[in-house]
Parts: structure tokens; sequence; C-alpha cells
């Protein structure tokens, strides 16, 4: 391997990938099909330039692992439980019919039944990415709707989990002739002997080495220790316990996620896998051959329909069977109609294992690239169609025949205060332990940012509500519950970046109200630029002080002050 092939591949993947993505992005659709259209262009079925596709592939499964460790690190099992009444049972029968129903158009066209129905758990799995960018952009993320899909969701992933771990047992063994009885007990002793490790060891080991990592305030350390536990976790399950690296990456996240480190990991690590997924995408992406489309447009159709009507109508009878609303039923069926990351993931194990021929990698980034670009446009029908099926008594009465069940009783996990009553404050310096104090004191309950560990420990002694993490993260403010906060508060006058935290915040939640501290005068204009609605700085604030001390000396009476004091105001911060 030539490290200018290495240079190369990845220049030209992600350029290629950077450029796709925009264009996909400006035009209201998911950069994931731009990064897939991206290694379509780099392939070697396209013209042009020409990446190593083996390069690209061990690049990519990097990805993989660090995918993988990002949904075990978002992984929330309190999420699923809240939401079990209707996410279980409906993932269950989803995915079952839906890898039926892939298996049967497999075998139609040729296959065997084991690559069919490799095929069809790939199609039965949809994309994380996708559904939450659709949810997000939708406002429906934080919904009784957005709690089942995301639920939903977590249920595929596991058995998606489930599947990596039995591929490899049930068909990469078989040139030993060993029962396949044998086979699975063998595998299912691997598997728990690595949970348990996992267990036993990693939730005492591995927040340990956070935490002394941490201590050195070092981003960079940090940043490491996290790839490092995420890849050596991943390969030494691989190595030690014989199971897929995937596994071990999955089970790596979810004791960082239970860790007190979790959101200052999301925060630090996630933008890494990000860039990795995005080579993941690519390599995916130079498997399509577009003249294949040509050939044999009847199993693409075949696919689109299991993935676009097949599965959405699975969903939508399973949910409104179970008593919800045929709008929350219509929005759960049409957000899981389209696959992504994990259907390459599963088509990539089935490849290597020689048990899935060329034409399904075609077939499923053809479906994926078609499902991803229609499935906001189909969200975006949802409310249309539910007034249209409301105007019509005899319609709205068929499709919903009986009450709808409370469908925030399953979704609560705990009381939440009011907007007004939250508030997030950055930092917990001298200025922020009298903000907290004042908080606490007139019943709003804060909820403190902070970067210090020793600082952190003491406020969790406390008793005071605090996140460790790094407050320019969207992922950090987003785990100090700013979106259900009515006010935040950068108590630190040196905090680096705080337009870049205010802009985070209002993207968050619009309506918050922002108070800032800044050093100096000529910090003020971009504070406010980036949307804080009253910004307080030190510099003036002595100025302030000093002129009202020299006028109390001089003998000035309490409203010459008054007005001397606001005249300097104005000079100062200008009009109010």
């Amino acid at each position: 391997m030539h490290s200018s092939d290495l240079i190369l591949t990845i220049t030209g993947g992600l350029a290629a990938a950077l450029l796709f993505g925009y264009i996909t992005r400006r035009i209201g659709l998911s950069t994931i099909v731009g990064y897939l259209l991206a290694g379509t262009l780099v392939g070697p079925h396209t013209p042009g330039f020409v990446a190593d596709s083996s390069l690209a592939e061990q690049l990519a499964e990097i990805g993989v692992i660090l995918l993988m460790f990002g949904v075990g690190l978002q992984f929330h099992l309190e999420e699923l439980l809240a939401v079990r009444r209707v996410a279980i049972p409906g993932a269950v029968a989803q995915s079952a019919i839906a890898t039926g129903l892939g298996a049967v158009i497999a075998h139609a066209f040729g296959w065997n039944w084991s690559g069919g129905l490799v095929f069809g758990m790939a199609l039965a799995v949809a994309s994380t990415v996708v559904l939450i960018r659709v949810l997000a952009d939708n406002n429906d993320l934080h919904t009784p709707s957005g709690h089942i899909a995301v639920g939903w969701l977590v249920v595929e992933d596991l058995f998606t989990v489930v599947a990596l771990v039995l591929l490899p047992a049930l068909f990469g063994n078989t040139e030993h002739g060993s029962p396949l009885w044998l086979v699975l007990a063998i595998t299912a002793f691997k598997v728990a002997a690595l949970v348990l490790f996992t267990a036993l060891v990693g939730t005492r080991l591995i927040p340990r080495v956070l935490e002394y990592i941490a201590r050195t305030r070092s981003r960079e350390l940090f940043t490491l220790t996290v790839l490092v536990l995420a890849l050596g976790i991943a390969v030494g399950s691989a190595i030690v316990f014989g199971v897929s690296m995937a596994l071990g990456a999955f089970l790596a996240g979810m004791v960082v996620g239970r860790s007190d480190f979790s959101s200052r990991a999301a925060s630090e690590a996630l933008p890494m896998r990000d860039a990795f997924a995005v080579l993941f995408f690519v390599s995916v992406g130079m498997l399509l051959d577009p003249g294949y489309l040509l050939e044999a447009p009847g199993l693409v159709a075949a696919t689109l329909a299991v993935v676009l009507i097949g599965k959405p109508v699975i969903a939508l009878l399973t949910v409104r069977v179970l008593g919800y609303s045929f709008k929350t039923a219509l929005t759960i069926a049409i957000a899981l109609g389209q696959i992504g990351e994990f259907s390459f993931i599963l088509s990539s194990i089935g490849r290597d294992l020689g048990i899935l021929p060329v034409a399904a990698t075609n077939t499923l980034v053809a479906a994926a690239i078609v499902s991803i670009i229609l499935n906001p446009l189909l969200y975006r029908a949802v409310e249309p169609l539910d007034r249209w099926v409301s105007a019509r008594p005899a319609l709205a009465r068929l499709l919903n025949p009986a009450p709808d069940v409370p469908e925030t009783a399953d979704t609560a996990s705990r009381p939440i205060s009011s907007p007004g009553h939250r508030a997030v404050v950055i930092g917990y310096g001298p200025t922020g332990r009298t903000v907290v104090r004042l908080l606490r004191e007139n019943d709003v309950v804060p909820t403190v940012v902070e970067l210090n560990v020793d600082t952190w420990h003491a406020l969790k002694e406390q008793g005071i509500d605090a996140v460790y993490g790094d407050a320019t993260r969207p992922e950090t403010l987003a785990s100090a519950g700013l979106d259900a906060a009515g006010t935040l508060i950068l108590t630190s006058a040196g905090m680096e970046n705080s337009p870049d935290v205010i802009r985070n915040a209002r993207e968050l939640n619009p309506d918050v109200r922002v108070l800032a501290r800044a050093a100096y005068l000529r910090d003020l204009n971009p504070l406010h630029h980036a949307g804080a609605d009253n910004v307080y700085s030190g510099e003036g604030e002595v100025a302030l002080a000093f002129i009202e001390d020299i006028m109390g000396h001089l003998g000035a009476t309490a409203e010459q002050i008054d007005r001397e004091r606001a005249r300097a105001h104005e000079e100062l911060f200008g009009k109010a």
C-alpha cells in the first residue's frame, strides 16, 4: 500500500462527499444521499478519478466501529421501556414481516434462502440518522410520536446487533462441519463472557480512566481516550472473545454512555465518528454499478415496494391496532419507511461471508438513495393527510374506530418543570455560585454545565444537578435539558466561543432567555448578534461603580447619582 494511494483515496472521497453532501443538503435532502452518490462518482463503475476500493473498505471498518459505538453511547434503556407497549411488538412484527418479504423476493430472483434472509434483515432496519433528522426538522422528536419512533428504532438496532453476532457463527464456520447447536452454544458463551467482562470490569475501569484523563483538562487526550476505548474494545472483542467488533464497540458505547462522562464523550467523539462514517457511506456508494439498475429494474422496484409500502403499512396497522390515533400511526409508519447505515453493515457482513451476491449491495444502495430522498417529502404529507381524513367524518370514524389511548402515559419518564422554573447555568465560579444560590432560593431548578471534574463532583455531592461537558458542544447543552429550560446564563467572562454557545442554544430552544457575561465592552456586540438577550460587561460595571462612588463622595444627591449613572450607562452600553 502506497501512502499516496491512501491520501488520494481519503482526499478524493471526502472532497466528493463534501460537494455532493452540500448539494443534497441545499436542496433539502439528507447528506447521506450525497455521500452515496459521491462514492459512486469515485468508484470503479463510473469514469474519471477512481479511489482505491480496498483502502476505502478498511477505513470504512473504522466507520462501522464508531457508528456502533455511537449507537451504544446514545442507547437509553429507559427510553425503550417508556414506549415498550407499542415499540417492542411493533418492531418485532415489522422486522419479521419485512425480513420475510425480502427473503421471498430474493428467492424469487434466484438467490438462496440464506442470502434472502440477510437481504430481508437489511430491509427491515431503518436509518437512525435519517429518522432523527426527519423528526427534528419537523419538531416531532420530543413528541409522543417521536418517542415511539425512536424506541421502535432502538429495538431494530438491538435486532441488528444480534444479527451481527449470529451471522459469522452461522455462516463463517461451515467448513468445520460443526453442528449448528454447538456453533450457537459457543457463540452464546463467547457473547455472555464478553458482556460479563464488560459489566464487571468495564463499568469500573472505564469511568476511572475517563476521570483521570479529564483531570488533565486536555481536550485532545480526552478525545484520544474515547477513540482508543472504542477501537480497543472492539478489536479486543474480536481477538479475545471471537465475536464481532461491532458488538464490542456497541458495548463500549453503552458503558461510556452509562458513566458520568457520557455527555462529554458524545460531544468529543461523535464528530470524529461522523468523519469516518462519511468514508463508510462513500465506500458503500463505490459498490454501486449504475448500469445494474437497468439490468434488474424488477428487483429494485420490488425492494422499494417493501421499504416504501410494506414496512409503513405494517407499522401503521400495528400502531393503530394497539389503540393509537391514525395520525400517530401514520407519523411512525412514514418515519420508518427508509433504510440506511445498518442495512449497509448487514450487507457488508453478508458479502464478506459469501452469502450475498453483488446484486444485493447494488439493490440496497439504490433503494437507500430513493427511500432517503422520498422520506422527508412523504413525512411532510402527514399533517395534510390527517386534516383531509378529519374533514370526512365517515372516513375518520373508520380509521379511528376506538378512543385513542393516553399517548403520553407511557412516554413520560419523570415530571418536568415548566420552562420558567428551569435554568441552565454555564460555569460555577464565584458568579455561578451566587446565581445558582439565587435560583434555588426562588424555586428555579438550575442545571450547571461544568468542565472542571472536581467542581462537578462537588456539585453532585451538594445535590445540585450538573452535567460534565463542554458547553460549546450542542450535545452537552441538550444533555443539560436546555430544550425545556426558560433561561440560559453564561457566568464566565473568559469562556471561549461564547457566541457559538448562544447560537447552539438558540437552535435547541429558540425561546430560551439568554444572559451572558463579557469581560470587555468590545465583546457586547458579538454576543448580542449571536442571540443574547442581555450582556453584562465587567469593564462597564466597574466604570458605573466608580461613577457612583465618586458622585457620592462629592456630595451628590441620589437623584443626581441616578441621572449620571444612566448617562454613563448609555455611553458605555448604548440605548436600552
